[in-house]
Formats: C-alpha cells, sequence, structure tokens
C-alpha cells in the first residue's frame, strides 16, 4: 500500500472486511453533558468545543454491559450482550481489567503524520478509562485496537451501539521533537508581560463587577474576547478559529 502522491492530503480509512456497520464520521461540537450545562454555558469555552471537533469518531458496532471483578485475567471481565450471538469483534482480549473493540479500517495517513487513537474529547464515561495510542498510519500495514480500562470493580458498564469510543487525530510525528521548550520569567518577553497584565486587569474588573451585581455586566454574562480572536483593546487576530471544518469521510 502506497502513500497518495506528493501535495495530496488523503487521509484513507480502509474497510477490511464486510459488512461495514460502525459509524465513522467527524466529532461534532456538541457532548450530552455539555447540553444539559446552565444556559448551555459550557460552550461558551471555545478551546473546549474546539477539542470537541478535532478528529473523527467510530462507533460502538455492538451494545452490551462489562464488568471487572478486580482480577488481572481475562475471565475476570464479564461481558453480557443485548443481542446473540455476541459480537466477536469486542472481548477481554488482554485481561487487566480491560474490553477490546476491534477497528474495522485500516487507516493511512499523509506522509509523516502519525495517527493519534484516543477517547472521545470531553465525552466523559462513569466507570471506564479510553487507553490512548499514537500509530504510525503512513506507513503500517497493522491495524489498531481500542481499549478501555474498567475502574471500579463491581460496577456494570454500559456500551451502547453507535455510541463513540474511538477518536482519531492525525498529528505531525516531528512536531514535538523539533520544538525547543524554554520556561522563563514573563518580564523577559515585556509586550506579552503588558497584554497579560491588561487581559488580567480587564478579568479582575469583569468579576468585581459580576460580585457587585452590576445589572449591565450581568445582561453581558461572559468576557466574549478569547471567542473573538482578540486580548482586551487589541485588534482581532486574523486566523483566529471559532470552528472545525472537518470533512466526512467521502464513500469511493
Amino acid at each position: 500500500m502506497s502513500n497518495p502522491p506528493d501535495g495530496e492530503m488523503n487521509f484513507y480509512a480502509y474497510e477490511i472486511y464486510p459488512p461495514v456497520d460502525v459509524a465513522l464520521r467527524a466529532a461534532p461540537i456538541n457532548r450530552p453533558w455539555m447540553d444539559e450545562s446552565q444556559q448551555r454555558f459550557a460552550y461558551r469555552c471555545l478551546p473546549l468545543t474546539i477539542a470537541n471537533q478535532a478528529g473523527w469518531f467510530i462507533g460502538c458496532p455492538a451494545s452490551f454491559t462489562a464488568t471487572w471483578n478486580g482480577g488481572l485475567e481475562v475471565k475476570d471481565v464479564a461481558i453480557v450482550w443485548d443481542l446473540v450471538p455476541p459480537d466477536n469483534r469486542i472481548s477481554s482480549l488482554f485481561g487487566n481489567g480491560t474490553v477490546t473493540i476491534n477497528m474495522p479500517f485500516l487507516f493511512r495517513t499523509p506522509k509523516d503524520i502519525n495517527l493519534w487513537v484516543k477517547g472521545p474529547t470531553n465525552w466523559p464515561k462513569d466507570g471506564a478509562w479510553p487507553l490512548e495510542g499514537m500509530v504510525e498510519a503512513d506507513w503500517t500495514s497493522a491495524t489498531f485496537t481500542m481499549n478501555w480500562k474498567l475502574t471500579r470493580p463491581g460496577l456494570a458498564v454500559r456500551f451502547e451501539r453507535g455510541e463513540p469510543i474511538c477518536m482519531v487525530v492525525p498529528y505531525p510525528r516531528h512536531l514535538l521533537g523539533s520544538l525547543n521548550p524554554i520556561q522563563t520569567p514573563l518580564s523577559n518577553d515585556p509586550v506579552s508581560e503588558e497584554r497579560h497584565r491588561t487581559w488580567s486587569k480587564d478579568r479582575n474588573e469583569f468579576h468585581r463587577k459580576i460580585d457587585q451585581r452590576d445589572q449591565e455586566t450581568l445582561h453581558r454574562g461572559w468576557q466574549k474576547h478569547y471567542f473573538q480572536g482578540r486580548d482586551p483593546g487589541a485588534e482581532a487576530f486574523p486566523e483566529h478559529e471559532t470552528k472545525l471544518s472537518i470533512r466526512e469521510f467521502a464513500r469511493r
């Protein structure tokens, strides 16, 4: 299997075997717990909503309940299926309180792009934690599994068919190693220091007026500077993003 021609940023999800009944879709901005937040306040956090959209979801292929008794063996995880026969793509393959879900896709990223395989961002699941991995998906012909670590012995953890159980995020392979990390006092950058001081002063004043029940400030509800891509009193950053334009996988 070869990479796409130079200059093309194709990201392939090759179907390994039929039937392909597992959802693969661009991650949405919404989360159930955010919908239920007071006045949907959680959606005012732009870094949160951007992270929500940064990748693609893979859905759970079947509905089941998994319970861990605290042991380390494969048999120490009991899986009860809603329907029979059991789905052989899901098992406690590695023991240690984990549930393993086989992915029906072989992903191929552009050259030098890894694939960060993780749980759905900002999508909490009581009693289970998604285990993450980084795959060099631009060359390997090996598939990967998605694994969830059950965290509370005796708790029956529910997985619903179609719910997001995996998120894939392309990530430049050499980016982290190319960075030169430097820790230094903010005073070494007078421009950034002054801008931060202005932001901090504005923020403190906003909270002071909220505490005083200032009606105009209460009507505003929240400061929109970051959402608008600017610091207080500054021009907007021209490349600021308020949403991601993640394409759905096209069928070919």
